[in-house]
């Protein structure tokens, strides 16, 4: 509550912007005298909108509002409503909810309106200001802030790599937002997962004492283990084997080379540097970007958490987000969680994705996600399976469209090689901005 008076309190000294006239809205007795017409079935349409926004109001329901008072939290709109003036909130999206049908998921129950998410747009102290993700692009538009409050324990498993391309697509947002408006984060609660990348890419973020904490997650179970040299691959691909390799003692989970070959295992503190480097070299001298994923996740442990990984891992989410040149790149095997978003991803605006065979696009390895979701349950061995018949292979990315192809390994140079002709001539422009504001 602290941080929300302070967020007022600095709306205060800006003078408030001047917009455009806007029509006046249709008065309320008007709009029923206009609508006599209606039949029982457009009332009974009524009936059900007035029901469903009754519903989004309460959000997960009255005994969750509860729980949270318990805590000592409030809820998402109680925040909202204190941050802003009073009545000026407009909410976008409310009667949004998940298309997930997995794990049980398309069940009543586990559906609510605005899915956990309030969006809109308000005042403080008179000046525009917006409230959350989806609603950036607007926000752009007018020249309005954008703030975020976030309390959230990361992707939702059963969705899988729906969840990540939601994530994806706020991350390059905040990206491009970065010099053009404001951005500001107050964490309220948890933000855990692949959800600490967004406060990590803002202006600003503020915390509350002692029920606060981001994390990146915990350990991951690695299944598909068989072992094997990303530097084979890269020698294979590269002209004549001739692969000159950038601080090849440093950062030894990665390796990265001149002039445009780029790859990677497992991202901590020091890859996540040394490529958000590298990156934004190439960037810089218009040298086409490729990408070799093969990501369990951001190296888990205390010592990378205190160590500075949410804001060292947001520079190379920021390098590839930015980046004009041409992006092609391909998953070879694990491609999870928030580490998916950051390897260049379709979300990030990649040119051309592919995946291999052997692909893996999801949240988390299916030993991990099966104890979430399944946790205290029977037949953890079946529930193991379904998980992998469903997320372990690059089907779900690729019906969705966030891969272009499933690829042959063998045919990778070839795609590789015709995909950066076409790319020759790639033109592409980010919004105008003085400079923008990489999280360094």
């Amino acid at each position: 509550m602290r941080s929300v008076k302070r967020i007022r309190t600095s709306f205060r000294s800006l003078t408030p912007v001047k917009h455009g006239a806007v029509a006046a809205a249709m008065p309320q007795t008007s709009l029923y005298r206009d609508c006599r017409w209606y039949s029982v079935s457009h009332l009974s349409v009524k009936e059900r909108i007035d029901k469903k926004r009754s519903a989004a109001l309460l959000g997960g329901g009255q005994q969750r509002i509860d729980a949270q008072h318990k805590k000592g939290k409030l809820t998402a709109r109680e925040r909202v409503e204190l941050l802003l003036d009073p009545e000026s909130f407009v909410e976008s999206d409310m009667f949004v909810e998940h298309r997930c049908s997995d794990f049980g998921m398309e069940q009543d129950r586990n559906k609510f309106a605005g899915d956990s998410v309030v969006t809109g747009h308000g005042r403080i102290n008179g000046r525009l200001v917006y409230v959350f993700s989806q609603i950036m692009d607007q926000a752009m538009m007018v020249g309005a802030p954008v703030i975020g409050l976030n309390d959230s324990g990361g992707a939702r498993i059963q969705e899988g790599v729906e969840s990540l391309a939601g994530y994806a697509d706020i991350f390059l947002r905040n990206v491009m937002a970065s010099g053009v408006v404001p951005q500001i984060s107050l964490i309220m609660g948890p933000c855990a997962g692949g959800a600490v990348y967004s406060p990590a890419l803002t202006d600003f973020t503020f915390m509350v004492k002692q029920s606060s904490c981001t994390f990146v997650g915990h350990h991951r179970p690695f299944e598909t283990t068989k072992a094997y040299d990303m530097l084979d691959i890269i020698h294979a691909i590269v002209d004549e084997s001739d692969f000159f390799e950038i601080m090849p003692n440093y950062a030894k989970t990665s390796w990265w080379d001149s002039p445009h070959e780029r790859t990677h295992c497992c991202l901590d503190i020091n890859s996540s540097v040394k490529g958000a480097r590298f990156v934004r070299f190439c960037d810089a001298f218009n040298i086409p970007i490729i990408t070799f994923v093969d990501v369990p996740g951001f190296l888990p442990g205390t010592a990378q958490e205190y160590g500075g990984i949410i804001r060292h891992g947001a520079k190379l989410l920021y390098a590839f987000a930015e980046a004009t040149v041409p992006k092609i790149t391909i998953i070879t095997r694990k491609a999870y969680g928030g580490a998916y978003d950051v390897m260049s991803s379709k979300h990030l605006r990649g040119d051309m994705n592919y995946a291999w065979p052997t692909a893996e696009v999801a949240v988390m390895g299916a030993k991990g996600a099966v104890q979430i979701i399944f946790r205290g349950k029977e037949n953890q061995a079946e529930a193991e399976a379904e998980y992998v018949e469903k997320f372990a292979n690059p089907f779900p990315a690729a019906v969705r469209g966030f891969v272009d192809d499933i690829i042959e390994p063998a045919t990778t140079r070839k795609k590789i090689c015709r995909d950066l002709e076409v790319l020759a001539s790639k033109k592409q422009i980010n919004p105008w901005k003085k400079h923008a504001n990489i999280p360094l």
